[in-house]
């Protein structure tokens, strides 16, 4: 299954997988940096989807007259 084509829950799955693999520090350096890539890539992606939904999300709200929901500390 190609990247994009994960859902987001998978996606975080697989970077918690990866994450808790190269905390044990027992995988050996080229596995290591591979890993490291695609936890990267994964985080990215996860990062988007997220964008993505809070943009959707804003739509939304918008287009029910409210104005759009600020998290803590975003102005």
């Amino acid at each position: 299954m190609k990247l994009d084509e994960l859902s987001f829950e998978q996606a975080m799955e697989r970077l918690e997988k990866i994450t808790a693999r190269l905390e044990e520090g027992d995988v050996p350096l080229e596995e290591a940096l591979a890993e490291y890539k695609l936890g990267m890539e994964l985080s990215a992606l996860c990062h988007e989807k997220l964008r993505n939904a809070e943009s959707e999300l804003a739509k939304l709200v918008t287009n029910q007259g409210d104005e759009p929901f600020r998290l803590d500390g975003e102005e």
